[in-house]
């Protein structure tokens, strides 16, 4: 998401930029249990695994939704049958079958490619590392997307030149505007994003633009 800001005196090395020092966060899913009882589910390890961009940044995908609102109606159940979980709780089952989310959301973590920005009619929730001294390309996706800043600085730039500083705890709403990301400092920013796809006529009649970005298929290549 982020490359080199060759404007800066002491670019980093390339070693720097393409690994994290942040470390992966952890996630926790919950479901039901065939009591109907709330479970956090071992489907999947809590530890969410890094997708490591070309151009330095590193992406966590936290969850994401095929479709708003969405739909869980399967997730009264869960298999622990294939849990990666170290510990699986072995009271925590139910049966065999997978909820539509769950299904959609493992065939985008690592070793698998990553989704594309945003999900199609669906929801996406994403953990972005930028390294230092790097500006992200000047993007757009078709989405309402809600922004954090978890640890650092950095600056939003939009297209009409105007800029703000974020620090951490502050939020950015992106209403389907071209936007880039700058970390001048000398430190890692983490920020978690929130995107809620719009409706096609709801993007103001601007569509995505992702401005060449490295290693990040565009929405239309995901679909549902």
């Amino acid at each position: 998401m982020s490359t080199t800001d060759s404007s800066t005196a002491n670019p980093p090395t390339p070693a720097e930029s393409n690994t994290s020092p942040l470390p992966s966060p952890q996630r926790y899913i919950t479901t039901h249990n065939a009591d109907g009882k709330a479970i956090f589910s071992t489907a999947l390890p809590d530890e969410l695994p890094p997708h490591h961009l070309p151009n330095a940044a590193t992406f966590h995908l936290g969850y994401l939704t095929p479709s708003l609102p969405p739909v869980l109606s399967s997730s009264l159940s869960t298999s622990t049958s294939t849990s990666t979980n170290s510990n699986p709780n072995p009271k925590s089952t139910a049966d065999t079958s997978t909820p539509p989310d769950l299904t959609l959301y493992t065939t985008h973590l690592p070793p698998h490619p990553p989704p594309s920005l945003t999900i199609p009619n669906g929801s996406v929730l994403r953990y972005v590392d930028m390294p230092p001294h790097s500006l992200s390309p000047m993007h757009r996706t078709v989405s309402l997307d809600y922004g954090i800043v978890l640890e650092g600085e950095v600056e939003l730039v939009l297209d009409s030149g105007e800029t703000r500083v974020m620090r951490k705890g502050d939020l950015a709403v992106q209403r389907a505007t071209m936007h880039a990301w700058r970390n001048s400092g000398e430190g890692w920013v983490r920020m978690v994003f929130v995107l809620l796809a719009l409706q096609q006529e709801e993007g103001m009649g601007r569509e995505e633009d992702l401005g060449g970005m490295e290693g990040v298929p565009g929405s239309r290549a995901d679909g549902k």
